[in-house]
């Protein structure tokens, strides 16, 4: 039986979602719950990493539960939120077919990012939202997210990894680029097909600049559909990982149940 997971967790005390040998990974702690019920190692799928103190609110997983096993979705639901910290929770589990993979299967994925303008940072939201107490003009900023829309090269917003080639694509539609008011500040949410390395953040820091004066639009677009042989600059800013939550990662209607 292949089980699909959603899942929920504050990033701040994390490495990140991909397991790493020092085992303060999302991944690392799903993985050693799921040992411990099945008495056998079990391998988890993510949709994607997240990097560290990076928040989600709907990340997916698969795995395969191991053979004999009389426990439904339900009961693997509570067992792995028994082993986990309490900063990581399942939100859902569900059985799916057995060709679905929650990174392959995926067509899209929506990230928010939080940002807090009050002049002092509750101590309650630390790490849970990028402290802006510095005047941004929200119009520049709605105008600065639009022309983000629609498909780009955005190799201008990617970070690396070192494992990149010169066939790599940079490519990708952003569908959704809004702006919400929220009692305390802005949250910016970002829907698209796919995301490069630290792309939103990168995204972000860019119409940051933008609403503060610092970067005119002209610069902005300007900065999208260059590739390798047309540099003409990098986004000005990496926004920090505080605000960012992964809110969903899209798959077919219907694709995901048995």
């Amino acid at each position: 039986m292949r089980l699909k997971l959603t899942i929920a967790y504050d990033g701040r005390p994390y490495n990140g979602w991909q397991s790493q040998p020092d085992g303060r990974t999302v991944q690392d702690h799903l993985q050693q719950a799921l040992g411990e019920i099945a008495k056998q190692p079990v391998s988890i799928h993510g949709s994607g990493r997240t990097d560290t103190g990076v928040h989600a609110l709907g990340q997916i997983a698969h795995f395969e539960a191991p053979l004999p096993t009389t426990m439904n979705p339900n009961n693997w639901l509570a067992a792995l939120n028994s082993k986990l910290p309490a900063t990581v929770r399942i939100m859902a589990c569900e059985a799916v077919a057995q060709d679905f993979h929650a990174r392959f299967s995926a067509i899209g994925k929506i990230y928010h990012y939080d940002i807090c303008t009050d002049p002092v940072l509750p101590p309650h939201k630390a790490g849970l939202a990028w402290h802006l107490p510095r005047r941004m003009d929200a119009q520049l900023l709605a105008e600065a997210l639009h022309c983000l829309c629609g498909g780009h090269n955005f190799h201008a917003f990617a970070a690396y990894r070192g494992n990149e080639t010169p066939a790599m694509d940079y490519h990708r539609t952003i569908h959704v680029a809004d702006l919400e008011a929220l009692a305390d500040g802005w949250r910016i949410t970002f829907g698209g097909d796919g995301f490069l390395y630290k792309m939103v953040r990168l995204l972000t820091g860019a119409v940051v600049k933008v609403a503060q004066g610092k970067l005119a639009l002209a610069g902005l677009t300007a900065l999208l559909d260059q590739g390798p042989g047309l540099p003409r600059g990098k986004s000005p800013l990496c926004a920090p990982a505080d605000g960012l939550y992964l809110q969903q990662v899209i798959y077919p209607v219907g694709r995901c149940r048995d």
